[in-house]
């Protein structure tokens, strides 16, 4: 099977999603969580995302209510989202597993060089 790795936004996205439905600005507070602050999503960026997944029916509106005046939608990962998310948890374990692989052999080599 050939398919795309996931963009980093969408895999951030739907790993903030993947244990509970969130609105806008807790998906932000969550995506610099899970990256330890090395991305911060902007609004427009978020919004843009969310609808974009929104349409690949790997999330779904959880919730819908009026917070100030202003209306707040929860967004929660579908089945097809929660299957891309672990497709691609293991696409990145194997490829982490076979970096640390091959880091195994060489770094040996590497070290016993400087001995």
């Amino acid at each position: 099977m050939t398919e795309r790795a996931m963009q980093e936004p969408t895999l951030l996205l739907l790993t903030a999603l993947a244990d509970a439905p969130r609105h806008g600005y807790a998906l932000i507070q969550e995506v610099s969580a899970i990256s330890e602050g090395r991305v911060k999503m902007r609004t427009g960026t978020l919004y843009g995302a969310l609808d974009r997944l929104l349409q690949q029916g790997l999330i779904e509106v959880a919730a819908e209510e009026v917070v100030d005046g202003r209306a707040r939608r929860s967004y929660a990962l579908t089945r097809t989202g929660r299957a891309a998310l672990a497709a691609e948890a293991g696409r990145l374990r194997a490829v982490a597993s076979e970096a640390e692989r091959r880091l195994s052999v060489i770094l040996p080599r590497i070290m016993g060089a400087f001995a």
